[in-house]
């Protein structure tokens, strides 16, 4: 069975908000990267602004709960919304499992980024639902999250 987990979006200031839940819950991040960390995407050249923004954090709060997190950038800036600002984010555990889960949740409402394979070595995809609701849907294959740390 799936878990689900609450993804949240800040605008330049996810690390702060993360150190204060860390403080707060305690724990340790199992992975913090950067947008400037990642691979460039052919055709853009992401803003030096942009370089030290959180692409992706994630803080066990709980045994079945994650925090997780990244700032906006670039395009996304315009659409950011104090208050909105947060996506549900479900684990899968089959690449069948996301498939099945995204495209029954996506019906009647907008895809964002189709279920594809990422460079972090995840199957993942976004939409926004009939119903206005972000959701995020990821499956981390074992075989593929090994050759990716």
């Amino acid at each position: 069975m799936a878990s689900v987990n609450v993804y949240l979006t800040f605008n330049g200031n996810c690390k702060q908000a993360f150190d204060f839940y860390k403080s707060v819950f305690g724990g340790e991040y199992p992975y913090i990267g950067t947008f400037g960390e990642m691979p460039p995407t052919e055709g853009k050249e992401l803003p030096e602004e942009d370089k030290d923004k959180i692409m992706h954090v994630s803080l066990p709060i709980s045994k079945e709960t994650i925090l997780i997190g990244s700032d906006t950038t670039c395009e996304w800036v315009p659409h950011y919304k104090q208050g909105n600002n947060f996506s549900i984010s479900i684990n899968a555990e089959s690449k069948e499992e996301a498939n099945k889960l995204f495209n029954g949740l996506a019906v009647g409402g907008q895809v964002t980024m189709p279920m594809a394979d990422t460079f972090w070595g995840a199957y993942f995809g976004m939409f926004t639902d009939q119903f206005g609701i972000n959701w995020m849907v990821n499956y981390d294959d074992p075989a593929k999250m090994q050759q990716h740390p």
